[in-house]
């Protein structure tokens, strides 16, 4: 059955990012969310390892980390009656020739929270009891007891929900086939002949965010999805990983943890992908393997499942929002890169701010947060001046 309708904002995307943008949008007037798959969250949403950490991301995405906690761990009261995370350690280890790397994430985390500390091998064993310490493996390690498993079914359902109570409307099943400008307002039409209507369009479209800016005539941002993989495998018969920390090295060539009584494992791959429906290679399943046996002391991995997403980054692996510069009522809400659930609250909050014109969140600014850092323009001027780092944003570490 094909829709219609007018709307005061078309959010384009129904992934955490255009579901937690559009609930907060939703207060300010009629809020409809076009998804192209059968659910919310099918891409990259729904493919996260659902942990929260300071371990990735760069110096204005922990600030977006450390304000988000609040809402994890006390969600208003129309969105969830429980907590949306449960604490669950986060260990970050060094093998030989990592220490260096592992000193500066250590530097860095504890600019935002205070609960990190150095550990040594005893302690590290007592963490993870199959964790490969030795000096031709694991030599040093930072423990970070503020580490929290994130609820992403929950995360996506509040949304959706606090979307519906607000008024709003999530339209799945929607594949974008042409967007237009018309009369001062956008004419956005599916595949299956839906066609909505508003002033402002909201491109929260991930991976394909910048084929939708082609589709409206915008210049793209430079969006480049890179793929990762992950695989799920049985522990040993006689071993219990319920209470195991999620383990990472400080290279960031490896991460670990429990899920469901199994593991979880993946070698942090970033493998160029062009937008699509991301699907694990043989290759990368290998490689997650052998990085369990070059961590640990588990036997070969008996592989149970194994799945990959698309990670979606710009120039300064920043996650992206405000209007653009060169099209009117269009907004940009793009390259959360593998931060998108733990950020979400954040910049749920930001795109209230910059399309309604309400106050830039104080917290943020404490947190050393600030429009500049996140508005399109940043991109464009980048390229355009061949410049790597722009007003003054930290590199990725």
């Amino acid at each position: 059955m094909t829709r219609a309708g007018m709307a005061d904002i078309v959010v384009i995307g129904g992934g955490i990012a255009g579901l937690s943008a559009a609930a907060r949008l939703a207060a300010h007037g009629r809020v409809v969310v076009i998804e192209a798959e059968s659910h919310s969250g099918y891409h990259a949403s729904g493919r996260s390892a659902t942990f929260y950490h300071f371990g990735i991301g760069n110096r204005p995405v922990r600030g977006m980390t450390a304000y988000s906690r609040a809402f994890f761990e006390q969600p208003p009261g129309d969105f969830a009656d429980h907590a949306l995370c449960r604490p669950t350690p986060a260990l970050f280890v060094a093998r030989a020739g990592m220490t260096a790397t592992l000193d500066a994430l250590e530097s860095e985390m504890r600019r935002f929270t205070d609960t990190v500390a150095r550990v040594d091998a005893a302690e590290m064993l007592a963490l993870l009891p199959v964790l490969k310490i030795g000096p031709e493996a694991v030599v040093a390690g930072v423990v970070d007891t503020g580490g929290r498993r994130l609820d992403a079914d929950g995360l996506l359902q509040g949304y959706a929900r606090q979307l519906r109570q607000r008024g709003g409307e999530l339209v799945t099943d929607a594949r974008i086939a042409a967007i237009a400008r018309v009369g001062g307002v956008w004419r956005v039409a599916s595949e299956r002949g839906d066609v909505f209507t508003a002033p402002i369009l909201v491109n929260a479209a991930g991976a394909w965010a910048d084929q939708v800016a082609g589709l409206a005539g915008v210049r793209p941002l430079g969006l480049q999805p890179k793929r990762r993989t992950i695989i799920i495998f049985d522990p040993p018969a006689d071993i219990d990983v319920g209470a195991w920390p999620f383990v990472k090295a400080a290279v960031d060539d490896f991460y670990m943890l429990p899920e469901a009584g199994r593991l979880m494992a993946s070698p942090t791959d970033e493998i160029d992908s062009a937008p699509v429906d991301a699907q694990p290679e043989d290759y990368d399943i290998a490689l997650a393997a052998s990085k369990v046996e070059d961590y640990t002391t588990l036997p070969p991995p008996r592989i149970r499942h194994r799945w990959a997403g698309l990670r979606s980054f710009v120039a300064d692996r920043v996650p992206t929002a405000g209007f653009a510069p060169d099209a009117e009522g269009f907004f940009w809400l793009a390259g959360q890169g593998g931060y998108g659930l733990q950020t979400a609250p954040a910049m749920a909050e930001i795109v209230e701010s910059l399309v309604t014109g309400a106050a830039w969140p104080a917290g943020l600014t404490a947190l050393g947060v600030s429009p500049a850092q996140v508005l399109p323009g940043r991109l464009l001027l980048s390229r355009e001046g061949g410049l790597e780092r722009v007003k003054g944003i930290e590199p990725s570490s």
